[in-house]
């Protein structure tokens, strides 16, 4: 039996997969590391999607790495911006080198006697299928399937004349200067798409079954740009992480307690915005409550803003058909439009689509428990990065990162082999995630379960999971560690380096 490749496979070459590679090199520097990224770039969501407008709506001062300083001035960042900060993260840490691009991974499967993964990926050039090994698999590859997004076949649809359109599927010679164009949807990507849309266009639409709550915030974080003026730029940086997450932790745990109180100031917000004259009431008061579903941002007000000068428009209605012209409503109103963008959300998908197998039998996301949101009940040596709904991605796959790098050096200093979750007793049967948004609800039974109690409980809390992740006790009980006779140690770094140059 020949040697494991290297210690750690990281899948995906995005904002986690790079944060995962630096705190692993940082921690573990003896360990040898390779990432598999699907797609010949790195940057994951910030380089797939190229719609107008592309932007975070989590502030960059804790979307940002824990260890590298956001220093532009705005906080609010387009994707542009954000690909760059992650490449130029890869490139400053040599992160860069580790990457194998075009490699799809799509099945991995675990060998218990020697305490291994082979994980095959396929490269999609060529179509040629690579099989690495690896003793611990660091999934980093986002919640939602790059192949394509959620779009409901419409009635009709083929009827239309004009182009019709997915934001995850783009098209780079796109004209809509001067067309009518009705933008379906109305989450995060849809009130990005309407004001930027409407600078060059003759009208956008953005039609909705129903509303979402709409917050209003300055691109530009004004006391963080002080802060750099006067203390060295990593203070900053974390003075200015830390007044956002309390921030953002202090108002999800209002909305949560006093929902009506907070619904009533969203709206509030929303009617000072638009005026007397806007029906607030029937476009932007939703039927649930604050942070049942994800809020939308809009950057210094933009989305308002485009509503008020009349280049664009808000419809809530239901479609009856397409026509060849545009979009006929229930109600029998028509929208006319030259294009109609679907931003009707993404396609969630478990560990990035790729097959699992334990000892030749197929593991059954929904028949698994998570463990502390990062490893599965019965499934040896796997992590997997799963950001936050109520705050930004990175705050907990930074915090994963400090789990997995803690995990992998105790069982360097015990001498065990492998590890995985065990479950002793009934641990409770509640959704992955208790969010009420249609790309959640159309999958959640495919994916695993969450306990009642820690450690099965996933926390949407990120003081509490600093405790639960940085300091909790490994020997828990649960985490079931074991050595193989026949494991065998693997190459060097160097020769694992001179693996992935190949």
């Amino acid at each position: 039996m020949r040697n494991p490749d290297f210690d750690v496979l990281i899948v995906g070459a995005g904002l986690s997969g790079i944060g995962a590679a630096y705190h692993l090199q940082e921690k573990c520097p003896g360990k040898s590391f390779a990432i598999l990224e699907g797609r010949d770039a790195i940057g994951g969501t910030w380089d797939i999607f190229r719609y107008p407008g592309i932007r975070s709506d989590s502030d960059m001062h804790t979307l940002g790495y824990n260890f590298k300083p956001w220093e532009e001035r705005k906080a609010i960042a387009d994707g542009p911006a954000i690909l760059k900060y992650v490449r130029e993260t890869a490139e400053e840490n040599g992160i860069d080198k580790r990457i194998r691009f075009n490699h799809l991974v799509r099945k991995a499967s675990w060998d218990s006697p020697s305490a291994t993964w082979t994980v095959e990926a396929e490269d999609a050039k060529s179509g040629e299928t690579h099989t690495l090994t690896c003793r611990f698999l660091y999934m980093c590859a986002g919640y939602y399937s790059y192949e394509g997004g959620y779009k409901p076949d419409f009635p009709g649809e083929e009827t239309f004349r004009g182009e019709i359109v997915h934001p995850q599927k783009w098209p780079e010679d796109l004209d809509y200067k001067d067309k009518k164009v009705v933008v379906i949807g109305s989450g995060a990507t849809a009130v990005t798409l309407v004001p930027e849309m409407a600078k060059d266009a003759a009208h956008v639409t953005m039609l909705q079954r129903s509303p979402t709550y709409v917050v209003s915030r300055p691109a530009e974080d004004r006391l963080a740009i002080k802060l750099r003026k006067l203390l060295p730029s990593k203070m900053a940086y974390g003075l200015t992480r830390w007044r956002n997450v309390l921030f953002q932790m202090f108002f999800y745990n209002m909305a949560r307690k006093r929902p009506e109180k907070v619904k009533e100031r969203i709206i509030g917000l929303a009617r000072q915005e638009l005026g007397p004259e806007f029906d607030v009431d029937t476009h932007f008061t939703p039927r649930y409550n604050p942070w049942d579903q994800r809020l939308c941002l809009v950057p210094d007000s933009d989305l308002f803003a485009s509503l008020k000068e009349g280049s664009s428009s808000v419809v809530t209605d239901h479609i009856e058909t397409f026509t060849e012209s545009g979009i006929q409503l229930k109600s029998g109103a028509t929208l006319d439009a030259d294009i109609i963008v679907t931003a009707t959300g993404l396609q969630l998908v478990f560990l990035g689509g790729m097959d699992v197998e334990i000892d030749g039998a197929p593991l059954v996301p929904s028949q698994t428990h998570g463990y502390r949101g990062i490893m599965f009940e019965g499934v040896p040596n796997l992590a997997s990065t799963f950001g936050y709904t109520n705050a930004s991605w990175t705050l907990k796959a930074d915090l994963t990162a400090d789990f997995v790098t803690r995990l992998l050096k105790f069982m360097d200093r015990k001498g065990y082999s492998e590890v995985r979750p065990v479950a002793e007793g009934e641990v409770g049967d509640e959704p992955w995630l208790d969010f009420s948004s249609g790309y959640v609800t159309r999958v959640m039974e495919q994916f695993p379960k969450q306990g009642t109690e820690t450690p099965w409980r996933l926390h949407q809390n990120y003081l509490k999971d600093i405790f639960l992740l940085r300091h909790a006790n490994l020997e828990d009980g649960v985490l079931q560690f074991r050595t193989s006779e026949r494991a065998k140690s693997p190459r060097s770094v160097e020769s694992s380096d001179a693996v992935a140059a190949e």
